[in-house]
């Protein structure tokens, strides 16, 4: 299937490595010209040479904070100058798991609580507010929202808190922006195979699923490049689970 992606641009957060990694290298794969942000510049440089000369197309790094405005707003002006136009949006940047932990009322702190929300959902609407304009004014547009599992299930309070924030935005997103032609979405992944996993983690999450085995992020990247696609038109506003299908619950 041609997803006619090619020719397009896409602003990728917390792509340096992992989920967000793959999800660059994939949509590079689909002919779409790139910035990968992050907050740390050298492995920024290195994942972005790494795309770029496995893929053909131009993929830029530029260091952004996503928990501060002014660095949002100069990551998507600079993003914008540099490639022309953007017209794919990807939120991926996040303390993986949770910042802290928070398995218990009486490890959760004010600070910590805050801190992840306003790098991974404030951040997240960061991003869509100095974006939309830009998306509105060309009437086009996709953006992807990575959560988490921990949305839907207790014993982290943090990250559930986080990522069930990261619904309730792409909601509203969807419902402001599809008018305007504007897609909005999101993923949660489960348990999911990085350059980080070891083999005692795999065999554990592997059991919690259907499909008996993790789900690699080159597969979340696969449903990242669908989303992003003008095919992917009947989906807006929804919260996919992208787990291999985990046990016993049942969402209608």
């Amino acid at each position: 299937m041609d997803l006619e992606l090619r020719g397009k641009r896409a602003i990728v957060t917390g792509a340096s490595r992992g989920i967000g990694k793959a999800i660059a290298r994939q949509l590079a794969e689909e002919g779409i010209d790139l910035v990968l942000a992050a907050r740390g510049m050298a492995k920024l440089e290195e994942t972005a040479a790494e795309i770029a000369a496995a893929t053909g197309r131009r993929v830029l790094p530029i260091v952004a904070d996503t928990g501060d405005d002014a660095s949002v707003e100069a990551l998507v002006a600079a993003a914008i100058r540099e490639l022309g136009s953007i017209e794919i949006l990807v939120n991926n940047a996040a303390q993986p798991g949770g910042a802290a932990p928070a398995a218990k009322l009486e490890q959760v702190t004010g600070e910590n609580l805050l801190a992840d929300v306003n790098i991974k959902v404030a951040g997240y609407l960061r991003t869509a507010r100095a974006l939309a304009p830009h998306l509105v004014a060309n009437g086009w547009g996709r953006i992807i929202n990575i959560g988490g599992l921990a949305a839907r299930r207790s014993g982290h309070y943090i990250a559930s808190v986080r990522n069930a924030g990261v619904s309730a935005i792409t909601k509203n997103l969807a419902d402001e922006l599809g008018p305007s032609g504007i897609n909005v979405v999101a993923i949660h992944p489960g348990a999911t195979r990085t350059e980080k996993t070891d083999p005692a983690s795999e065999e554990k999450f592997a059991k919690a699923v259907s499909i008996g085995r993790m789900v690699d992020s080159s597969e979340i990247a696969w449903l990242v490049a669908f989303l992003a696609s003008p095919r992917s038109i009947a989906i807006n506003g929804e919260t996919l689970a992208a787990d291999g299908g985990g046990f016993g619950t049942i969402h209608y």
